[in-house]
């Protein structure tokens, strides 16, 4: 006996199955986490080195390439980029999207502790971090009219950041434009040179002078004493009067050469709050683990930040910059909204066909089933609750009841014929049991090349495609248990149906037959199908071409940069003198303006070049605005020009990636063996993309302008005074390059001591002479007489990809254009100007963008391979799925010309909408060749049995088409990136739905064979 026979039999087993699954769903849901996408950033581990001082060309060629070539034994790696700046190397390690995080950042420090025999002996240890691809859960500015800006970061980074950082989920509590505490010793020169002393002998005092040793203790015969012996310098007096030579009698002190105070590690860099006059400003931002549930992490902070505003000092403002959260809320809040809007218009759909309580709510209840159904699946699988998912409930909402339906319909039509409910519930359930099995397979099927996708695509969507299918697949079990029950106990033979029924069925069996005398007259001329079909394909060609194709449709997130850079060698009061003129560009030119803060020398990393500096924007939530994100991103292109020191372009976070760079869509990457190469062709190749119609703001993170003092040290003349070159070297680095002379604790913490002549004592290359090195008899001589300088340009920085010199060509879009124009355009570019010798890859979002270009292909011409072989196996057929796969082309057509009209473009939601047709539309042409089959076996001819099947199967499927479009129309009206989606599937089912009742039983009729009988069974041989 089937499971509708059994489920008939005992209805009891039937009602507890379904309410059992509601229960693992309920309780799955509990367990849920909260996010905007699932995990679509590739574990990234990076490696940061910094060296005070040191060259580009030094850190590239003595930390980062050792580095580079140990950590590229790693396995599992996607790729590997590097830049080397000044005093820091930064290696970005991403692996592919299946490895294991921990795993990655192990091996990377095996490999990094293998070449640290391999880097400068002075280099500080390189650090090895677990990154998220820069995302953020909440910016919060610290600031105080009161106190002193290392006064606002101490408490930031201690007291703030120490109880944020254990909130469950948070990676790292970052501070931004800190300024943490540091002992400085600003050296006179002049006077250093009076007294005969070098920079080493500071740094030698200081190792002898602030020393903590354990001293041991005293031991008695009843008790000890721990002997702890007070030897490090703490106050700026202690520095001062800290002895750095005596002679006799004569004591020279610190104070004598120079002077100490306590100021910041990093005196170049700064968080500015252009709100509040460009007042100097300490940024926290929380960065999430991967995978963490960012609403809940937001949540908590929140809930802490309500106990430190209580706790710490009144005088302290703690605001909130930005909420990242809140474009996640609101666009989880608008698909929830979606949900129940589709359930409702779905219930509308059935109760107008089915006319009667009884009927409308046998399908109805397969919906709450398979959709809580869904939240156990999650659950199992490890997934959250995010807009994929959720819009794969929305879209599930019209698919689950499609079984349920053509179940109840049929077992309906038996009752209405004269059966009872229980005789037409076992008949009606046994004729469409093959028909919901096969349409409910063909459907979860189209989903499973989604789970081969590589990439961002298949992560993407790895979840979208297990809900809806999971939840089909339930609604087939439901369509087989719970609505036969439901059929058999609740629908009743009706000898005077309902008064809506008597007034509507007229017009519902009045549709029928007009149906019936239209198509009979098409199969007169069935040939026409041939050339419909051919239409479509010829639609199909032209329309895809003139769709312009991106990675996913830009939203309204409330934030837009502004991105800057000044010349090369530009100094940061230079930077700073621009950005205080953007600062207030910003303020008084951007409508519903939230907050805005300028960001110098961008400090979320390693010392960063005092040349850049971002102007970070946030608008007021969209409905409390008047215009929108686009419009600011305008208004911030058209003046981006007026600024003539420094270069500006405006920069919006993309949909899916990091929300909190300042990369542009378009990035190509150049890549040479040598600088040389590179710095040979990219000039012409700059030249040619500024030229172009479809980019602007385009630049290159390459620059070989940068002005460097190129030191040539004498010899001869060094060695003939006992003075070695690294002596002269170390001298140079004690002297300018803020090198760390030592530590000293202070409130309990340690802090860096760090010596640098005064900043007026280093302005000019000729302040060089004032430098002295010692000769072997103790002599000073001027560094004047060893050295001689001339000025030249270098790389402000080096970068590397994949182990090889690179240069990443950014830029941004000119309006009306997609990324797939920019990517098209670099590559038509690099095809006119680069030699073969020069190699080009794709970086961030562009990247993302080709790769899901690629996959979805493969995944729907997958998708169509499977279904023609699983309906092949189904009806022991090779021509009846090639009929039912000619419903493929139509939908596609109706996709394509919806995102024509409607002005959007093929992106990955849009694409992923074109494979869920394939499942949605096969489903109509699968009810159809079914009965038509039958119909054949019980006498009639091929034509005869389309015509009647198509009849017959005409209010089912037009019901089920409706539901599913109506399911889909709340997704398709949304103002986001997602209603691509619901306009291909409500615009492919329009289009092809129609075309589907007249063309598949038009090419049925020709290419259907007459049944083969069944073999009997072969008598054993004896």
């Amino acid at each position: 006996m089937s499971l509708s026979g059994i489920s008939i039999q005992r209805p009891v087993l039937a009602g507890v199955l379904s309410v059992l699954i509601i229960l693992f769903g309920i309780v799955g849901f509990s367990y849920l986490g909260v996010r905007e996408y699932p995990v679509t950033d590739s574990p990234i581990v990076t490696v940061t080195t910094t060296y005070p001082g040191a060259s580009p060309d030094v850190i590239a060629y003595q930390i980062t390439k050792p580095l580079e070539e140990s950590i590229g034994e790693a396995n599992g790696i996607r790729t590997i980029s590097s830049v080397s700046r000044e005093a820091a190397s930064v290696i970005t390690v991403e692996f592919n999207l299946d490895a294991d995080l921990e795993a990655a950042a192990n091996d990377v420090r095996d490999k990094v502790t293998k070449a640290r025999r391999l880097l400068p002996g002075d280099v500080d240890p390189p650090i090895v971090e677990k990154a998220n691809a820069g995302d953020v859960v909440i910016f919060m500015a610290v600031e105080s009219k009161t106190r002193n800006i290392l006064e606002v970061s101490n408490i930031a980074s201690t007291v703030i950041k120490e109880r944020m950082q254990t909130i469950p989920g948070v990676k790292r509590v970052g501070i931004a434009g800190e300024k943490k505490y540091a002992m400085r010793l600003r050296i006179d020169p002049a006077k250093l040179a009076a007294y005969q002393l070098t920079p080493s002998d500071i740094e030698q005092a200081l190792r002898k002078e602030n020393v903590d040793l354990p001293s041991g203790r005293v031991e008695g015969d009843q008790n000890e004493l721990t002997v702890r012996t007070l030897g490090r310098l703490t106050q700026e007096r202690d520095f001062n009067n800290m002895i750095i030579r005596q002679e006799g009698s004569t004591i020279i002190r610190f104070k004598d050469i120079g002077y100490a105070e306590l100021g910041a590690e990093n005196e170049r860099t700064a968080i500015l709050n252009s709100l509040k006059g460009n007042s100097p400003t300490i940024g926290v931002f929380v960065e999430p683990q991967r995978g963490a549930n960012a609403v809940a992490i937001a949540d908590e902070f929140y809930r802490r930040l309500k106990e430190l505003r209580r706790e710490i000092p009144s005088d302290y403002e703690l605001t909130i910059g930005k909420d990242f959260t809140e474009p996640i809320r609101a666009s989880i809040s608008e698909v929830e909204e979606t949900l129940f809007i589709a359930f409702g218009l779905v219930i509308l759909i059935l109760f107008i066909f089915l006319r009667d309580w009884r009927s409308t709510i046998i399908p109805v209840v397969a919906i709450p089933v398979s959709i809580i159904s869904a939240f156990f699946i999650m659950y199992v699988a490890g997934y959250s609750i995010n807009i994929l998912t959720l819009l794969a409930l929305v879209l599930a909402i019209g698919l689950v009841v499609d079984d349920a339906i053509v179940v109840l319909e049929n077992i309906y039509a038996k009752v209405e014929e004269g059966m009872s409910p229980i005789q037409a519930a076992f008949k009606g359930s046994s004729e469409i049991y093959f028909a919901v099995i096969s349409t409910t397979i063909t459907l979860a099927a189209v989903f499973l090349p989604i789970l081969f996708l590589p990439g961002i695509t298949g992560k993407l969507f790895q979840e979208f495609a297990i809900v809806v299918a999971g939840s089909v697949l339930v609604s087939a079990f439901v369509a087989l248990t719970l609505s036969p029950m439901m059929s058999a106990y609740l629908l009743k033979h009706q000898e005077k149906p309902n008064w809506l029924y008597r007034k509507t069925e007229p017009y519902f069996v009045a549709l029928n037959r007009a149906y019936e005398k239209s198509l009979s007259w098409f199969l007169r001329y069935r040939w026409t199908a041939f050339v419909a079909l051919a239409a479509t394909f010829g639609l199909i060609y032209i329309i895809g071409r003139q769709l312009p194709s991106e990675l996913a449709p830009l939203e309204d997130r409330s934030q837009i940069s502004l991105a800057v850079l000044a010349p090369e060698g530009s100094s940061y009061e230079y930077t700073e003198k621009y950005m205080n003129e953007i600062a207030r560009f910003s303020v008084d030119s951007t409508p519903g303006l939230f907050q805005t803060y300028s960001i110098l020398a961008l400090t979320f990393g390693p010392p960063a070049p005092v040349n850049i500096a971002v102007q970070n924007t946030f608008l007021k939530k969209a409905g409390e605005r008047t215009t929108t994100q686009a419009d600011v991103f305008e208004i911030y292109s058209r003046n981006a020009q007026q600024f003539r020191g420094v270069m500006v372009f405006p920069v919006q976070p993309p949909t899916i990636g990091s929300r909190f760079g300042q990369a542009q869509p378009v990035q190509y990457v150049l890549q040479a063996q040598n600088l040389a190469a590179l710095t040979d062709v990219l000039p012409k190749f700059m030249a040619e993309a500024r030229k172009s119609d479809v980019l602007r703001f385009v630049d290159s993170d390459l620059k070989v302008n940068k002005p460097e003092l190129v030191l040539k040290i004498d010899r001869d003349k060094a060695a003939e005074l006992g003075i070695s070159v690294a002596e002269i070297a170390r001298s140079l680095q004690l002297a300018l390059s803020g090198q760390r002379y030592g530590y000293f604790i202070y409130n309990d913490r340690q802090y860096e001591v760090i010596g640098q002549l005064q900043r007026q004592e280093r302005d000019t290359p000729y302040d060089l002479k004032a430098l002295f090195v010692r000769t072997r008899t103790g002599d000073m001589v001027s560094l004047d007489n060893l050295v001689s300088f001339r000025e030249s340009v270098s790389p402000a920085a080096i970068y590397r990809y994949d182990q090889a010199i690179s240069a990443t060509v950014s830029g941004g879009l000119a309006p009306g254009k997609t990324i797939g124009d920019g990517v098209s355009e670099m590559n038509r570019i690099a095809k006119k100007v680069l030699p073969p010798s020069i190699k080009t890859s794709l970086a961030g979002e562009s990247r993302d963008f080709s790769e899901s270009s690629s996959s979805l292909l493969f995944a729907f011409i997958f998708a169509l391979v499977l279904i023609y072989l699983l309906l092949a196996a189904q009806f022991e057929s090779l021509i009846d799925p090639f009929i039912i796969l000619l419903t493929v082309p139509m939908a596609m057509t109706g996709a394509l010309l919806s995102l024509w009209i409607f002005g959007q473009t093929l992106n990955i939601f849009s694409q992923i909408g074109i494979i869920t047709l394939i499942g949605l539309i096969t489903k109509n042409g699968i009810l159809i060749v079914e009965f038509a089959n039958q119909s054949k076996e019980q006498g009639l001819n091929t034509l005869e049995a389309a015509k009647v099947a198509a009849a017959s199967r005409f209010r089912p499927i037009l019901m089920t088409s409706l539901a599913m479009i109506f399911g889909a129309i709340p997704i398709a009206l949304t103002e986001n990136s997602r209603n691509s989606l619901g306009t291909v599937i409500v615009g492919g089912l329009l289009f092809a739905g129609l075309l589907t009742l007249y063309i598949i039983p038009a090419v049925y009729s020709y290419f259907s064979r007459v049944p083969k009988p069944k073999p009997e069974e072969v008598p054993e041989l004896v």
